[in-house]
């Protein structure tokens, strides 16, 4: 594919509009000689990574990068400390732990897209674990109905909340806090005088962190599948920007990405293998993160939510339900917090009054914005969930093999929130600036 570098001011060529003065000359300049970063690259060569890259830094459109070089430096900090650190074991434990909390973590990134926030999601977690101990231990129900039926009450409340706020006009801040201290309430009630139900060991909701695919043709055929996938979908879509005429990404750069991915799934696969296997719960949260991801990238309801989180008003003349897109935002924030409500019980193997508790409603936003979410809405991923809770978890883990006290683990994660935010902040400064927010 070849450039035309001839532009509408050749001093060869005359016309009308050559008469009229330009306000801007270096901004008019710049319009005419922009080409697309994809063309850059594919012109180019390695020196046309070298410029977008940047032209990236330059624009503020850092994306993943920052959240993706502070994990590799906390795994080089806490290894150089700690042999152990990146032990098949403790690689094991870390991606278990994450699980629960990165559920949550998704959710909230489909409110944060909206530029709003949900407080509740820490109570609503605690309260559908209780609702599904009670049933299925207390009232004898089948462990998967508890299960749908914890699920779906997480669903519904999150669409109350939504009711509250995209009906009624409540602040969301307000509703969500509301229905922090309400669930919080309801599960103490639910739970009763003794504070904890333990679940059967062997059951459903135990087995979401207990079982594994011992077999080593489990690990390493999902990332043969995770691999094959990500190429074939990279290929196909630049196939069809070609046939559209639109500027596509070389193959060279799907065959690099697509290697980086694979050396990154192969390691784990690996790492997994060398000590049960490939946990169930984190197939369980890779395809979630799949879907989710598909659902905002890939369809109608996902541009109308990012819609949403750019301008409502301009939504809302655009002919989108903002009413209806609102409320099922919360109902998706619900859900996952029952979600990863059971997935926290089954860790723990039981449903207490500290569920819910604590940092871990800290640690669900954390993640969120850690990995890349912005909290100025229209901005992020349900993939930053998984880099942001990787982060907060692989922090808590290094400071723990160091035998470090709790108080400086709140300190340390709160630092590394301050340090999102604020870079979050500067990127969105240096987009104004560019002209590209």
């Amino acid at each position: 594919m070849s450039i035309d570098k001839t532009s509408a001011t050749d001093p060869g060529t005359t016309s009308a509009q050559d008469a009229t003065p330009v306000e801007n000359p270096e901004a008019a300049a710049a319009a005419v000689t922009a080409v697309d970063p994809r063309l850059l690259v594919q012109e180019e060569g390695l020196l046309g990574y070298w410029n977008e890259f940047k032209r990236k830094m330059k624009a503020g459109e850092l994306g993943s990068l920052p959240v993706i070089v502070g994990l590799v430096i906390i795994c080089v900090i806490f290894q150089a400390l700690n042999s152990n650190f990146l032990s098949a074991q403790n690689i094991n434990d870390v991606t278990i732990t994450m699980v629960g909390t990165g559920m949550i973590s998704v959710g909230i990134v489909f409110v944060l897209l909206l530029g709003e926030i949900d407080l509740s999601v820490g109570s609503v977690s605690g309260a559908a674990s209780a609702l599904m101990a009670v049933l299925a231990v207390n009232q004898g129900w089948p462990e998967w109905a508890a299960v749908l039926l914890a699920i779906a009450a997480g669903v519904a409340i999150g669409a109350l909340h939504g009711f509250f706020f995209a009906v009624l006009g409540a602040p969301a801040f307000a509703v969500t806090l509301a229905g922090l201290l309400f669930w919080l309430g309801f599960m103490l009630k639910v739970l009763g005088e003794d504070g904890t139900i333990n679940l059967d060991g062997e059951g459903l909701v135990a087995k979401l962190t207990t079982y594994y695919f011992s077999d080593i043709a489990a690990a390493y055929g999902l990332a043969v599948v995770v691999v094959a996938v990500f190429f074939l979908t990279s290929f196909l879509g630049n196939r069809r920007r070609e046939a559209a005429g639109i500027p596509a990404r070389p193959l060279s750069d799907t065959v690099l990405r697509t290697v980086l991915l694979a050396v990154v799934a192969f390691a784990a696969a690996y790492m997994y293998n060398q000590y049960k296997g490939l946990p169930l719960a984190t197939v369980i949260f890779l395809v979630f993160l799949v879907a989710t991801d598909f659902l905002l990238r890939r369809t109608t309801y996902g541009r109308k939510v990012f819609a949403l989180g750019g301008s409502v008003e301009a939504s809302r003349r655009a002919g989108i339900n903002v009413t209806a897109v609102r409320i099922s935002v919360f109902a998706i924030s619900g859900g996952f917090a029952a979600i990863g409500g059971l997935f926290l019980a089954s860790k723990i193997a039981s449903a207490n009054q500290s569920a819910g508790t604590g940092d871990l409603l800290m640690n669900a936003i954390a993640a969120a914005v850690i990995g890349g979410t912005s909290l100025f809405g229209g901005r992020g991923r349900t993939w930053n969930a998984l880099l942001g809770v990787l982060v907060i978890v692989s922090i808590q883990y290094g400071l723990q093999l160091q035998s470090i006290a709790e108080p400086v683990k709140y300190m340390i994660t709160a630092a590394v929130l301050l340090t999102t935010v604020v870079i979050d902040s500067i990127t969105r400064k240096t987009q104004k600036t560019a002209g590209r927010a």
